[in-house]
């Protein structure tokens, strides 16, 4: 399949969706905090967590929850993902499912850099959705495993509400190819902002 042009959304069976999905950014978080870049497992599993504004950002989603109750709470393993999966699934008295396709896009050389360096990939991005630019993971590649923890929950649950909790790029990159635009579109998508939740379908 071709990443580069509108997709084929291969997730709605008799033209409706199985599920609901509640698309999650992870709460503002210390490498936020820090302004650098955190999108490896070597320094993103165990560190970089939540910051006190993100707590507290987290306090008040949970405390006036406006989205519909979910019934599973999905995430990336990243700390930061995990702790702010882990604050709703508290408040709503259910499990967490870790889900490695729902990490953060790997920035290659970038990575622990300024985040100001986000630009210069994503003028890249405006390019290319296959371009691997400084080592930075594909937004074809970042697209085909996220597309791939829906479409398995499509395939295996019925009439769920399916919390998926991720990061900025991940999200507005799913978000562009279940909407069937070019993934070279991805960052004309409205920025999602920390803690945030976007209803799909």
């Amino acid at each position: 399949m071709n990443f580069t042009e509108p997709m084929p959304n291969t997730f709605i069976t008799a033209s409706h969706w199985r599920n609901r999905y509640l698309l999650m950014r992870h709460g503002h978080s210390q490498a936020n905090q820090a302004g650098i870049i955190i999108s490896s497992p070597e320094q993103g599993l165990n560190g970089y967590g939540l910051s006190p504004n993100g707590e507290q950002q987290l306090a008040e989603v949970v405390s006036g929850w406006a989205w519909p109750v979910p019934t599973r709470i999905v995430h990336s393993d990243f700390l930061r993902t995990t702790q702010t999966a882990a604050r709703v699934a508290t408040h709503f008295g259910l499990p967490l499912i870790a889900e490695q396709g729902l990490r953060e896009r790997f920035f290659g050389a970038f990575d622990t850099q300024p985040d100001t360096c986000y630009a210069k990939v994503w003028a890249q991005d405006a390019v290319s959705a296959e371009h691997r630019w400084q080592g930075v993971e594909a937004v074809s590649q970042v697209a085909a495993r996220m597309c791939t923890v829906i479409d398995g929950w499509e395939a295996r649950a019925q009439d769920e509400t399916i919390l998926l909790v991720s990061h900025g790029d991940p999200l507005q990159i799913l978000l562009t190819a279940l909407s069937k635009k070019p993934l070279t579109q991805h960052r004309d998508q409205t920025a999602l902002a920390p803690a945030s939740i976007t209803p799909w379908p």
